[in-house]
């Protein structure tokens, strides 16, 4: 649809049905249709007066008249009201798809101007158009009646719309049809000559020229090639360097030039204008051929009638891009081994030494510096293995007797000093055999010396060797109430044997209760893999971290590697016995400890401290 607020000019179509008809099919431009679309609405409905309006989309919402429609030799009476208000009867349209509003007084049954406005069918539907009608003299009815009619015509535009849709479809399908036959005519070539040929007389064919010329940078400058419908032509007429200094000068702007120049053109034209004066030219256009943005030759055409339009010279630019490449191909493909071998040396070495390509160039000489920095440079090379730190001295205290526990003061983690209880038994029971014990003796002694007395030397013998029993059960009594109570053999930390939670539970004798670690000599335990054991050597130094804190380091130096392997978590580990050469240890380290431990295992290059293990797998995976 045509914007702005520029009255439609009238237009001249069949009336009635055939109007209709008509407009229905109709692909011609929106100045043309709009104007007769209103006035065959205004015949349809009887309407003195049409509006045409439409609600902006720029975010003020306001509507704005796009056409105006009044019949010939009518007076427009009441136009004054009806501009009044149809703003009130396009906003009330909007909302309903078609309104009626009376245009002053008008008393029931009576005819009386009416306003009548329909929304109009449009692929936009985002900005409402409505068609707006002023009917001089009628009634309800009648305008109610005008509404309908207006309402099965509101499809009008869409129609329009899809046929304008349709036949633009078919001019690019037409456009698109003339580039491939051309191009399939220029491809059907295997030599340049032959080619450029091609290309110059089936595009004088296609867009009626007199003649097409294709020229080809050489040297920086342009040197004809080829001219539609001629074989041959001397390179050194005056008209041939006419036409190399127009297409020179299209190749400096890099830019399209037609000529005449249109109105506002930007571009320089003075050798083209020089050539159509000199050569009876009227018509002028120069196309350069890029491949990769860089000019390698033009394209330029003659004709009399009519001017090259900006369709020609958008299909004219389609067929330079798509033929810009087999061209090239063509041209170095065309010359002997000799000069394809020096030119392929030179765009190589202009590419290399160039200002074009510094990035590339950069990002080239970064990745060999990095290569060579991987190869010759030699950096310290670490095995990495897990480790766990140990106590050099552990006790593992056990219950002396069978009984029950009584009191456990002490939980793992915590610090103990030498002959500290860690564990109380129930001594219940002993008790009571020591008091039995002591009873039995004093019971014993008492018929010893009875049998003394009474010169019983037998009965002496037996009640002394009695007396002897008790005193041997009291002395054992004795003995397990010494060791009910457990003590810690020397100062360090109880790292296993939480019984908080076994209070009055029963143990067997010998079963292992606490485990208490010296904490004055702790050494690293490294599980070193399999992969690895070979880089390292005894007196090798290293550090490790702690997995609680990652971010201290301490010393280590290997005393000794266990000589047979250990199977942990799927692969094999051969154990690892470090030193600790720190001078102060942190009073957090606690037995069972574990992190990561680095060895030395000498210098290496980069490259085969990234690749190595790559390289052994490999080496593994094609051994045949």
């Amino acid at each position: 649809m045509n914007g702005g607020n520029e009255q439609l000019k009238a237009t001249e179509l069949p009336r009635g049905t055939a109007a209709w008809t008509a407009l229905r099919s109709f692909s011609g431009p929106p100045n043309v249709f709009w104007p007769a679309f209103l006035a065959a609405s205004g015949e349809l409905t009887g309407a003195c007066r049409g509006l045409l309006l439409r609600k902006s989309t720029d975010g003020k919402a306001e509507w704005r008249k796009l056409g105006e429609w009044t019949p010939p030799h009518r007076p427009e009476t009441l136009s004054t009201v009806f501009t009044q208000e149809w703003l009130e009867l396009a906003e009330e349209c909007q909302t309903k798809g078609g309104s009626i509003r009376p245009m002053g007084r008008s008393s029931k049954g009576a005819s009386s101007p009416h306003g009548v406005a329909v929304r109009l069918q449009l692929p936009e539907p985002e900005a409402p158009c409505i068609g707006a009608f002023l009917l001089p003299e009628a009634t309800l009815a009648q305008a109610e009646e005008a509404l309908r009619r207006l309402t099965l015509v509101a499809d009008v535009p869409l129609s329009y719309a899809a046929t304008r849709a349709g036949e633009k479809a078919r001019a690019d399908v037409e456009k698109f049809t003339t580039v491939l036959d051309i191009l399939a005519e220029f491809n059907s070539e295997k030599r340049f000559l032959a080619a450029a040929l091609a290309l110059c007389n089936a595009v004088a064919t296609r867009f009626r020229c007199d003649r097409v010329s294709l020229g080809w940078v050489k040297g920086g400058y342009v040197r004809l090639q080829a001219i539609s419908r001629t074989e041959r032509f001397d390179k050194k007429m005056a008209a041939v360097s006419a036409l190399e200094a127009v297409m020179e000068e299209a190749l400096d702007q890099d830019e399209e030039i037609i000529y005449p120049a249109p109105e506002g053109a930007t571009f320089v034209w003075r050798d083209h204008e020089k050539f159509a004066q000199e050569q009876k030219v009227a018509c002028l256009a120069s196309i350069p051929i890029r491949v990769e943005e860089r000019g390698i030759a033009v394209l330029t055409c003659e004709r009399q009638q009519p001017a090259f339009t900006a369709e020609e010279l958008q299909q004219l630019r389609l067929i330079a891009d798509q033929a810009s490449r087999r061209l090239e191909d063509l041209k170095k493909a065309d010359r002997w081994w000799g000069a394809r071998l020096a030119t392929a040396t030179r765009e190589k070495a202009a590419r290399l030494i160039g200002p074009e390509h510094t990035w590339a160039k950069l990002l080239g000489l970064t990745v060999a510096t990095l290569l060579l920095l991987l190869i010759f440079l030699k950096v310290p090379y670490r095995v990495e293995a897990k480790f766990i730190l140990r106590a050099e001295e552990a006790a593992y205290l056990a219950a002396p007797f069978k009984g029950f526990i009584k009191e456990a003061p002490v939980r793992p983690g915590d610090a103990v000093t030498n002959r500290q209880p860690v564990l109380q038994l129930n001594t219940d029971d002993l008790l009571l055999e020591q008091a039995a014990a002591a009873a039995e003796i004093v019971r014993y002694q008492r018929e010893a010396e009875r049998a003394r007395a009474a010169k019983a030397l037998a009965e002496m013998r037996v009640a002394e060797a009695q007396l002897e029993q008790a005193r041997a059960r009291l002395e054992l009594v004795r003995f397990r109430l010494e060791q009910a109570t457990l003590r810690a053999p020397f100062d360090g930390v109880v790292t296993e044997g939480d019984l908080r939670e076994r209070i009055g539970a029963p143990v067997d004798q010998g079963e292992t209760l606490i485990k208490i670690a010296e904490t004055s000599k702790l050494y690293v335990e490294a599980e070193v893999p399999e992969r690895d054991i070979h880089e390292i050597q005894a007196g090798a130094t290293g550090q490790i971290a702690f997995i609680s804190q990652p971010k201290l380091k301490y010393a280590i130096r290997l005393n000794r590697v266990e000589p047979a392997a250990v199977p942990k978590e799927g692969a094999n580990v051969f154990l690892a016995r470090c030193d600790i050469t720190e001078e102060q240890r942190p009073s957090w380290w606690r037995p069972g400890m574990s992190g990561v431990c680095k060895l030395n295992a000498g210098k290496r290059s980069l490259l085969w401290i990234a690749t190595h293990r790559t390289v052994d797998f490999l080496r593994l995976w094609l051994w045949w």
